[in-house]
């Protein structure tokens, strides 16, 4: 199984859509997890058309920054728990990592957003930088941002996908180019933490 990874669209900010190569790239998932800050969430049924989308509501959604509110969705809620192929999935918009003990940990957040800290994987966003990181046995992914990358200008931006098989998770973290996708060393821009 593979799930399309992606997070912090910010359309029709960024840019009026999303770019092509996304959709394209997307085309075989088999499902779609968008972390938040889509803001205009015509994003989510576009995605929705491609594979069976869910999508975080992040701070973009809520009025941050002066935009409107946007209203509720029925594939749009604060957190997620799902489950594909006996991988547990936890999904929102912003979780405290690198983790500040000890009040801004992954556990004390998991335990906030999803209720729960027993899960495989967490897909989070907000940040626009990229990373998967393994935190007490967790793996937990920023896929980044296809539009606003590192919180640039407007450009070619990263996506990211989750590979379950055998009940266990492999993440990817993908860039946007004028032909499609490519591999990404994400580990090249590493955080210093």
């Amino acid at each position: 199984m593979r799930i399309g990874l992606i997070s912090d669209t910010h359309i029709p900010e960024a840019r009026d859509e999303l770019w092509p190569q996304v959709f394209d790239a997307f085309k075989d998932v088999d499902a779609i997890l968008h972390a938040g800050d889509i803001h205009d969430l015509r994003v989510i049924d576009q995605l929705h058309d491609v594979a069976p989308t869910w999508a975080a509501r992040g701070n973009g959604e809520d009025g941050s920054g002066g935009r409107a509110i946007q209203p509720d969705h029925p594939r749009l809620r604060e957190a997620w728990v799902l489950e594909f192929d006996g991988v547990s999935i936890g999904m929102t918009h912003e979780m405290p990592i690198p983790e500040y003990p000890p009040h801004l940990t992954l556990e004390r957040a998991m335990q906030r957003y999803f209720e729960r800290t027993d899960l495989d994987v967490v897909i989070h966003g907000d940040t626009h930088v990229e990373a998967i990181d393994h935190i007490n046995g967790i793996l937990c992914v920023n896929p980044g941002s296809p539009t606003y990358p590192r919180n640039l200008n407007t450009q070619y931006g990263t996506i990211g996908f989750l590979d379950i098989s055998g009940g266990k998770a492999e993440a990817t973290i993908w860039m946007i180019n004028d032909e499609g996708i490519e591999p990404f060393d994400w580990t090249k821009w590493r955080r210093p933490w």
